[in-house]
């Protein structure tokens, strides 16, 4: 496992995006009905996950709402240290493919940790997703694009690309997900990036162990992370509101 480290999230267009989500997501909604949500979407991540599939977590505005404000920030905190820590991650990378991009959190933090920064492709099922994502993508900069479609048979562009599955593998039943990780690490053998990043938790994914020996059988890595950083003040009073603790940000990757 990789050590605790600490950073301070002091990039510009960071605090920009996290200042426009606030905008947009409290003209409508309070600030208790934003922390009750995220008191039962972190339920629903913990305790019913079965239900991600069916789309729980984007049932209803305050959930939307909880997931762009809290989990977003959060995983782009978690994404920006992995891909600076993980040697060859932001180099020479022209094509970014998002798969699974949520709210686009995770893949503006790997493309814009890169230099010179890559075309982002963002591909997702829910279309409120797809707005929230190119949404964040111009928001830090990046030339995107976003498509609605299924990550596990969706189209992979020409390479050379990087593909991106962050917290996204595990809301596929498992035959599709089998079917991915061929596709992907076949990717990986024709000289594409692959990364793939979920919490850290063991029960969340107990397919992991069986991806992770794929991988570093094939060359590749796998790692254990534990983040200790500066939350952004709309996190950490949600964070409280809502009886959480996150003075860690913890998640564990494959890299091929």
């Amino acid at each position: 496992m990789a050590p605790p480290h600490t950073v301070s999230p002091s990039d510009d267009r960071f605090a920009d995006w996290i200042a426009r989500l606030e905008e947009k997501h409290f003209a409508e909604l309070t600030f208790p009905e934003v922390s009750r949500a995220l008191r039962a979407l972190s339920s629903t991540y913990v305790e019913r996950r079965d239900k991600l599939a069916e789309g729980a977590a984007l049932s209803g505005a305050g959930k939307r709402a909880a997931f762009a404000l809290f989990y977003g920030p959060l995983h782009h905190l978690l994404l920006t240290h992995i891909v600076e820590s993980v040697p060859g991650a932001t180099q020479n990378i022209t094509t970014l493919l998002d798969l699974g991009c949520g709210t686009g959190a995770s893949g503006a933090a790997w493309a814009s940790a890169c230099q010179p920064r890559p075309r982002v492709i963002g591909i997702d099922r829910h279309p409120w997703t797809l707005g929230e994502a190119a949404s964040a993508y111009r928001a830090f900069g990046l030339s995107a694009t976003v498509r609605q479609g299924d990550v596990a048979t969706a189209p992979l562009p020409k390479g050379p690309v990087a593909i991106l599955a962050a917290f996204t593998m595990n809301e596929l039943a498992e035959p599709a997900r089998d079917a991915l990780l061929t596709r992907l690490v076949e990717r990986a053998g024709q000289g594409d990036r692959v990364l793939i990043v979920e919490p850290l938790a063991g029960f969340v994914a107990r397919w992991w162990n069986r991806w992770r020996d794929t991988f570093e059988q094939a060359g590749g890595r796998a790692d254990e992370w534990r983040l200790r950083t500066e939350l952004p003040p709309i996190v950490a009073k949600l964070d409280r509101a809502a009886g959480l603790n996150h003075r860690e940000i913890t998640g564990r990757s494959l890299w091929l």
